[in-house]
């Protein structure tokens, strides 16, 4: 018995303060494999009460999103006009986006959206802000300013145009001015 614990039904696992073991239950008059976590609690093991079953449901058909993240990275310059401080000078940084995509239904491979589409769609974009001065360029030349709340929206508005289907849908960017100071522009 050297180095393994005997559980409530005879089997033998390791000693450690958390087990994971497999076992045959009856749920529902049907066998079927069930996970059980086993904690050991001075020198017995007790199983963790878990659900085996959630009212009637089945896990795989309970309803939920799916959400997929890209993230890319660009330099680029901009002034934010009317700002009293040091910010309405040109200044530069190096900016992280991150690009998110949620949706119900997966494709028929089982993809919510192609990595490599949203990447594509999202390196066109980075092209067109990369190594830029964001005040002359459309939308920042004279309609807004080019603060990082406005560039996650502008990056989200296009990018969702691009990709947005029936099925999949761009509904958040991060955009990152610094490691600590991060902008959100988020749809409902």
């Amino acid at each position: 018995m050297s180095g393994t614990n005997e559980t409530h039904d005879g089997a033998q696992l390791p000693r450690s303060s958390l087990y994971l073991a497999k076992r045959r239950a009856r749920v529902t008059g049907t066998s079927r494999n069930a996970l059980l976590i086993f904690r050991k609690s001075g020198r017995t093991t007790a199983p963790v009460n878990l659900p085996k079953k959630i009212e009637g449901t089945e896990v795989e058909s309970m309803p939920g999103q799916f959400e997929v993240m890209i993230e890319r990275n660009f330099s680029s310059a901009h002034q934010l006009r009317g700002y009293k401080g040091k910010c309405e000078n040109l200044h530069g940084h190096n900016y992280k986006i991150e690009i998110y995509a949620r949706g119900s239904e997966l494709n028929n491979i089982g993809l919510l959206v192609d990595f490599v589409e949203l990447k594509e769609a999202a390196d066109e974009l980075v092209t067109y802000l990369d190594h830029k001065n964001l005040n002359e360029l459309e939308p920042f030349i004279a309609e807004q300013n080019p603060s990082a709340e406005n560039l996650a929206r502008f990056i989200l508005q296009r990018l969702a145009a691009r990709l947005d289907d029936d099925r999949v849908r761009i509904f958040k960017v991060r955009c990152f001015e610094t490691p600590t100071s991060v902008a959100t522009y988020q749809i409902a």
